[in-house]
């Protein structure tokens, strides 16, 4: 059985994210959406209005599956047995950062990680430009599916 780790805050999860994972099932026999807890990080949506929102969006697709972690990525891989790690790429500046982390994963942990293109539409969308909108009022509707469940 071949599993899928895309782990990330997902604070919140946008349609680049959505995408990322729909394009991952057809490899996988299993995704597991791992929402990683930082103590130290502030978030602006909890915990459970980002599992909520996310369950919603794959209730359809029974391959997912959405935990919560709160230890190394390498580390919660090895306990759900995932064999791999998801990440989606929107530009240059992606790839060389998730690159070098690939390559540590893989030397500490021999897991590797399969990179998936997002698509073009929202290779300018990233969650830290949607946390400053929603801060500010405006409409995340174009890049985050269901954003009313976030509220």
């Amino acid at each position: 059985m071949k599993k899928g780790l895309f782990p990330g805050s997902f604070d919140p999860f946008t349609k680049g994210h959505e995408a990322v994972v729909l394009k991952s099932l057809d490899l996988f026999d299993e995704v597991v959406i791992g929402i990683g807890i930082n103590s130290k990080k502030q978030y602006l949506f909890d915990i459970e209005k980002r599992i909520t929102h996310i369950s919603s969006l794959f209730s359809a697709h029974p391959k997912v599956k959405i935990q919560t972690y709160q230890m190394l990525t390498v580390d919660y891989c090895k306990e759900i047995d995932a064999q791999y790690i998801i990440r989606g790429l929107r530009d240059a500046k992606d790839f060389e950062y998730e690159k070098s982390i690939a390559h540590m994963n893989h030397a500490i942990s021999g897991i590797e990680t399969v990179f998936f293109l997002t698509n073009q539409e929202y290779s300018a969308v990233n969650s830290s430009i949607i946390r400053e909108m929603y801060l500010n009022h405006a409409n995340i509707s174009p890049f985050v599916t269901s954003p009313e469940l976030l509220v």
